[in-house]
């Protein structure tokens, strides 16, 4: 997810102060080498399936710069430079192909992360303030369309055991999706999932985001 690069050049974003307050505009690339705050968004699905209740997580695409192949959030993207959360949220659609309009999200507040590492040979600091809802999925797994370039499988768990994971008390979970094939279709897979397979953020954000979700399965 993202917004619309311009023509000919990088996307850009609004950048911010530690609290939110909008300081000017950069290219992608000197926001996140320079470390300055900037916006995005997460949306976390779940659906209910008999008496279970699922989160879905994202897989991310083996050609992302960060954390390639890692679990992730089910949808999530820097907001463009003058994009506000209410059209970020339509990119859910373009990633996964579900419709989730703004006035459905669940809104479960603001997190504030910083994660480091290297893209592309180069260092990197991602400092983000995130708008982190909910999504109440009704669809199956079989019925998403993945964004070959952003997503190489989506997945879901049990609430309860994701949750158990994150708390250190499970070791691993075993999970049920879909995949990206050769042939860009998508097919049936399992995984074990681990909290370290995850991208690194504390875990008390999934534990909180899952409780909240499960107060609306």
């Amino acid at each position: 997810m993202g917004g619309q690069t311009p023509l000919g050049g990088e996307e850009h974003f609004d950048y911010c102060d530690e609290h939110g307050v909008r300081l000017g505009t950069a290219p992608r690339s000197e926001v996140h080498a320079r470390g300055l705050w900037h916006r995005s968004i997460h949306c976390w699905l779940g659906r209910r399936d008999g008496g279970r209740r699922l989160v879905l997580f994202q897989q991310r695409s083996p050609w992302k710069d960060t954390f390639p192949e890692r679990f992730d959030i089910t949808a999530a993207g820097h907001l463009a430079a003058g994009e506000t959360m209410r059209e970020a949220a339509r990119e859910i659609e373009e990633e996964l192909g579900v419709a989730a309009p703004f006035e459905s999200l669940l809104p479960f507040g603001e997190a504030r992360m910083e994660k480091s590492g290297t893209a592309k040979g180069a260092a990197f600091l991602d400092r983000e303030i995130s708008g982190v809802y909910g999504f109440v999925y009704s669809g199956s797994l079989a019925s998403l369309t993945l964004q070959q370039e952003e997503v190489s499988g989506v997945y879901e768990a049990e609430l309860d055991a994701m949750i158990a994971l994150f708390d250190g008390r499970l070791q691993h979970v075993r999970a049920t999706g879909i995949r990206l094939g050769e042939d860009g279709r998508t097919v049936p897979a399992e995984a074990v999932v681990t909290a370290s397979g995850f991208v690194p953020r504390p875990a008390s954000y999934y534990t909180d985001v899952f409780r909240a979700l499960l107060l609306h399965l």
